[in-house]
């Protein structure tokens, strides 16, 4: 059995894939649930979805990187350093074979924990624009894989995204009507799916809000994930269903012909392993990561992209609609989506693992 310390939080886009893992290695007989510890932290969503999932979670505090030299920045050091030792003592009362990180402030404590204790080192980087934690940790060993053709780290290779089994490998897949007589659509109408991500977007909703009947009056329905901090619509448009929050994803992709969204790692994943037309809206705060996470489905033409600021109503009516009603496009599309994405991204990934830790009994 391989004893395991997975490291990454904060946010769906570190802890997913974390879990897919984690579950990965239970699948293939490598560990069980007692050989899985996790590290997070006490702020991220890995408070919820890792207990909820059956693994045990260790926390260590949430230490962002200062962006300018102030008196507070003076003090990360020290807290930096302590984490590490925080990080260090889970690792040895775990006594792991091997050390992975999937990203997010939680993680660069951990990569220097596992370098400090000689523990053998997997990073998997999920956006095309590398964080701090991963671009640091990429130095300390390597077996450093990604998602994106365009991520660029030390001594990387490409893998694609580890995803949960509901979506890559479903033992039963849905059918169309199925998924969508689930989210009382008719099962017959061409469905664009609408997410922001699972807090959701104020600008995409707004937008979405002002054009449903426009995409409805086109023989369209639509599923409007709107996010856990957006309060749901109040209309009544037929062919149109708003939820708050969707845990199942797997079912609203399942239902789409096309599709809304914001360009987060694991959502461009998705959508490019299920070969779903897409118009993406990259999130336009942080280091442009997610309209980069796009650039393979662009590339491949499979998706469009357009700017959060110009995501706007006459944007929707002028170049979405239009694109919603021309059935062979979208079919181009689809088409062109084939290959992008990877079903076995989590099986590689443990096969990292089992290379990273054979590598360590070879010195040994």
């Amino acid at each position: 059995m391989m004893r395991v310390v997975l490291a990454g939080g904060g946010t769906t886009g570190h802890v997913n894939p974390l879990l897919a893992v984690a579950h990965e290695l239970i699948r293939q007989g490598e560990s069980t649930t007692d050989d899985i510890v996790v590290i997070g932290t006490q702020e991220g969503l890995e408070t919820r979805l890792v207990p909820q999932a059956g693994f045990r979670l260790e926390t260590i505090a949430r230490l962002p990187l200062p962006r300018r030299v102030t008196l507070s920045a003076l003090a990360f050091w020290p807290r930096f350093a302590g984490a590490v030792l925080k990080s260090m003592q889970v690792i040895r009362a775990h006594r792991p074979e091997v050390v992975a990180g999937f990203g997010g402030y939680v993680s660069a404590p951990v990569y220097v924990a596992a370098w400090l204790l000689r523990i053998p080192l997997v990073i998997h980087e999920a956006n095309a624009v590398p964080g701090f934690a991963n671009r640091w940790g990429a130095r300390l060993t390597h077996y450093v894989v990604t998602t994106f053709s365009l991520t660029k780290l030390p001594r990387a290779r490409l893998l694609g995204m580890p995803m949960p089994r509901s979506i890559t490998h479903p033992e039963s897949t849905p059918t169309v009507s199925e998924a969508r007589s689930h989210f009382g659509l008719s099962p017959r109408k061409k469905t664009l799916v609408v997410t922001g991500g699972s807090q959701g977007s104020v600008s995409i909703n707004s937008t979405v809000h002002d054009v449903v009947s426009d995409v409805v009056k086109g023989g369209w329905q639509v599923l409007h994930i709107v996010g856990s901090r957006n309060p749901l619509p109040d209309t009544d448009t037929p062919g149109y269903v708003a939820v708050q929050y969707c845990d199942r994803m797997d079912l609203a992709f399942a239902a789409a012909t096309a599709v809304i969204s914001r360009a987060g790692a694991a959502t461009v994943s998705e959508i490019q392993l299920l070969g779903l037309p897409a118009v993406f809206v990259p999130y336009p705060v942080g280091n442009g990561e997610q309209e980069k996470n796009a650039w393979d489905s662009l590339q491949a033409g499979s998706a469009v992209l357009v700017t959060d600021a110009d995501f706007t109503p006459d944007y929707v009516r002028a170049t979405v609609l239009p694109l919603l009603g021309d059935d062979a496009a979208l079919q181009r599309m689809r088409q062109k989506a084939k290959g992008l994405g990877r079903a076995d991204a989590a099986e590689a990934f443990v096969g990292v693992m089992r290379d990273a830790l054979g590598q360590k009994e070879k010195v040994s």
